[in-house]
């Protein structure tokens, strides 16, 4: 009892100081790290209860991110409807897909359902660049102004600077949190499990297989939907490679490999090493870092090759981490810190 009620307390610290963080952060690059540690957050939360808790390891998860995002910003862009509204119009949408794709791919395990995911993914990228009269193909949509958000006719917010962005952020991440410790304890998620461990003795106990893993599916999709939306609406330009790329799945994925699959925080970990790991990348931090320390000279060679290359070299560095996580810490870090925990209470005794 003790335990949980300084858990709670933790995590209301944690809720408050993230509420009133806006207050004392001027910055709107910190403010966009936060709303993109969110977006990771729900990312990889949203892939965890399919992969993590019913070990369906799908690599297509940017079919059910990029519906959410085109649905949304389509209507917008030729109806003019508010995103808030058109979001549930992608949500609808994502739910009639992931179940079609749920019932072909379903029928397939291990390798084979990961390849099946793939190809779904690249059909739907696909799609989106020959289809331009609904996506506008290769060029994609950009909406430059946001409809103010009212509520009978007065203005809640105008959307003119990140915070509001930071709230939904936040309010996304912690929804995709609360379905994710819903799932976890209830009957669902023991079905889950057992499907995970073993599928052919969780059928053999009368858990229905294929009805459990599409209500994962859709749990996930619609949360993926979600967090696509609001990438689509924050960012306000949305085109095939960057919504539909295969290269995001498997960011998708890392999110909740490297920080612990399976578990609640895992994800929360993972997009605390990728988040600012991809932004140090994508700005050259870490090749200003090497030649601020004297380890590299800025006008040699390999300075001037990082300084060209490292920024694209996000996925390389992403490999090479799932390989140490792998090897070093097979359960990813959440998994790490409890065996580290459990190991000092045996000392301890």
């Amino acid at each position: 009892m003790t335990k949980t009620l300084l858990k709670a307390a933790a995590f209301l610290a944690i809720l408050g100081g993230l509420l009133a963080l806006p207050r004392f952060m001027d910055s709107p690059y910190a403010l966009h790290m936060m709303i993109l540690l969110f977006l990771s957050v729900s990312q990889g939360e949203s892939w965890n209860i399919l992969g993590g808790y019913a070990g369906q390891h799908s690599v297509g998860h940017a079919a059910y991110f990029g519906v959410g995002a085109y649905t949304t910003m389509m209507l917008m862009q030729a109806k003019g409807i508010a995103p808030w509204i058109g979001v549930w119009a992608g949500v609808a949408a994502v739910i009639v897909v992931a179940l079609v794709i749920g019932s072909i791919c379903f029928r397939l395990r291990g390798p084979y359902f990961v390849l099946a995911s793939i190809a779904v993914a690249e059909i739907m990228r696909l799609s989106a660049i020959n289809l331009t009269g609904l996506t506008n193909g290769a060029e994609g949509i950009l909406v430059t102004e946001l409809p103010a958000f009212r509520i009978g006719g007065r203005v809640i917010t105008d959307f003119m600077t990140k915070v509001p962005f930071y709230y939904l952020g936040l309010g996304l991440a912690l929804l995709t949190l609360a379905v994710t410790w819903g799932v976890e304890r209830s009957k669902l998620g023991y079905y889950f499990q057992a499907i995970r461990e073993d599928q052919d003795a969780a059928h053999s106990l009368g858990i229905h297989i294929s009805l459990y893993k599409n209500i994962g599916l859709v749990i996930s999709a619609v949360l993926t939907a979600l967090a696509g939306a609001f990438y689509g609406v924050y960012v306000g330009f949305v085109d095939p490679p960057t919504v539909l790329g295969l290269d995001l799945s498997v960011q998708i994925m890392l999110i909740a490999i490297i920080g612990g699959m399976g578990t609640l925080y895992g994800p929360v970990l993972g997009s605390l090493v990728l988040v600012p790991l991809s932004e140090a990348l994508r700005s050259n931090m870490i090749t200003d870092l090497l030649v601020k320390s004297g380890l590299v000279s800025a006008d040699s060679k390999v300075g001037l090759f990082l300084k060209e290359n490292l920024a694209h070299a996000h996925v390389l560095l992403y490999g090479i981490l799932v390989v140490l996580v792998i090897l070093f810490m097979p359960e990813g870090i959440m998994g790490f810190v409890k065996k580290l925990a459990s190991r000092r209470r045996k000392e301890a005794v």
